[in-house]
């Protein structure tokens, strides 16, 4: 009675769980569902937000204020290939490298 006992014991033991518990209990699969978690949840927002940034920098125009990733305030005077100038007080104009560029507000328009 005792060995029945201790192989049925030994047996459910080792017994693997079968259909979607049996999945779920594999590490493997674990590791899979947590890589693409966390690409949606991480990886593709800040992909989105950097081409977001990107062609508002890319759609820079004079007038537009922005703000530098070094927090200074300005409006945008003149807009280069590679370099925006950015005036920050009467009679101080910056340049900048475009990627700098932290947020843009477009100019506003007057409203007749």
């Amino acid at each position: 009675m005792n060995s029945l006992f201790l192989t049925l014991a030994n047996t459910a033991a080792t017994a693997k769980p079968e259909g979607i518990a049996g999945l779920l209990a594999r590490p493997e699969f674990m590791i899979v569902i947590m890589i693409v978690m966390f690409y949606f949840l991480l990886i593709r927002p800040q992909q989105r937000q950097r081409k977001e940034q990107a062609a508002r920098v890319a759609a820079l125009k004079s007038g537009d204020k922005v703000i530098t990733s070094a927090g200074l305030h300005g409006i945008v005077h003149n807009v280069k290939d590679t370099t925006v100038m950015v005036k920050v007080a009467e009679g101080t104009i910056l340049e900048f490298d475009k990627p700098a560029i932290a947020t843009v507000t477009k100019k506003e328009t007057k409203e007749a």
